[in-house]
């Protein structure tokens, strides 16, 4: 993997029970940095770090070998995977989380392998924001560092959050995190606060709505792609952040043209994710299918 065209994720990797309107699927492939990867590596070579438990299937390691995801920095420790079911309503965008499992997770520790520490692109998945500056300490000149975070972490972490995020170029980032993090209810005034904390770019998810961006202040919104039916959003907002990171990472610069098509991209991949349960909607796609989603998409959004 060369080190100008990958990107590094750092995040869960877990077993997903979700029952939906449309089914029920136990023990499915989930957690951050798979849905990531997957939906990365239709772009870029991309690099994992995680732990999974002694009951994590070799078919699905090499599943990930198989789309050049580098497994490397994916530690297997005895005990259980990382468990976490959830039920899904008829309105799909609500769910109630049935248990979360840490299992191994638990004692989580991002352990970067030498040959990883200069990767130019980096992915902090939504884990505790301790381990999100751990990981950083141990990375040598990125060209570009994104976060993921969520309320939790805002609400019990917030110090150790606003350290991390000195050091990150992007955050993705939802409207009630937004306010809880600045204390802003308005979404401008919550934008120019978060820039001033350093932030050069701040991706807003509104899930089935799209994503805003905000590239130091100058505001670009993208819809979702129109999925007829919604089956699974589980790892919808990791598969988005796939799709950005990815394409960035293969681009030759960050521009700001380069910037609104990773927008796009991103909310490509998450349309791909929910159409089907788990990771499945991501393994069988050809460039083809995700251009022609693009080209949709594009017509949405130009006159």
């Amino acid at each position: 993997m060369s080190k100008s065209n990958s990107v590094l994720v750092v995040g869960s990797i877990a077993f997903d029970d979700v029952e939906t309107p449309f089914g029920k699927r136990n023990g499915s492939l989930g957690g951050s940095a798979i849905f990531f990867s997957i939906a990365a590596s239709h772009f870029t070579n991309v690099r994992i770090v995680g732990v999974a438990g002694s009951d994590y299937p070799q078919e699905a390691i090499a599943l990930l070998e198989k789309r050049n995801i580098d497994t490397r920095g994916l530690e297997i420790k005895e005990g259980e995977t990382f468990l976490w079911g959830g039920k899904y309503h008829e309105d799909i965008n609500i769910r109630d989380t049935l248990y979360t499992n840490l299992n191994v997770f638990a004692e989580f520790k991002p352990k970067i392998p030498d040959v990883y520490k200069t990767t130019p692109f980096i992915f902090l998945g939504n884990i505790q924001p301790s381990l999100q500056l751990d990981v950083l300490n141990q990375m040598k000149n990125p060209e570009l560092i994104a976060l993921d975070t969520m309320n939790l972490w805002i609400n019990t972490t917030k110090n150790d959050l606003m350290k991390v995020l000195k050091k990150v170029d992007l955050i993705l980032i939802n409207n009630s995190e937004l306010s809880e993090l600045t204390g802003e209810l308005n979404l401008l005034k919550g934008l120019k606060s978060i820039h001033e904390y350093g932030l050069k770019y701040v991706v807003i998810k509104k899930g089935e709505h799209g994503a805003i961006l905000s590239d130091n202040g100058s505001l670009f919104y993208a819809p979702a792609f129109p999925v007829i039916q919604p089956t699974d959003p589980t790892g919808a907002g990791d598969s988005f952040a796939g799709g950005l990171i990815g394409y960035l990472s293969a681009c030759p610069e960050i521009s700001s043209d380069e910037l609104k098509k990773s927008i796009i991209y991103g909310n490509i991949m998450g349309s791909f994710c929910v159409e089907h349960f788990s990771i499945n909607g991501l393994l069988n796609l050809t460039k083809d299918m995700i251009n022609s989603r693009y080209k949709s998409l594009q017509q949405l959004i130009t006159l």
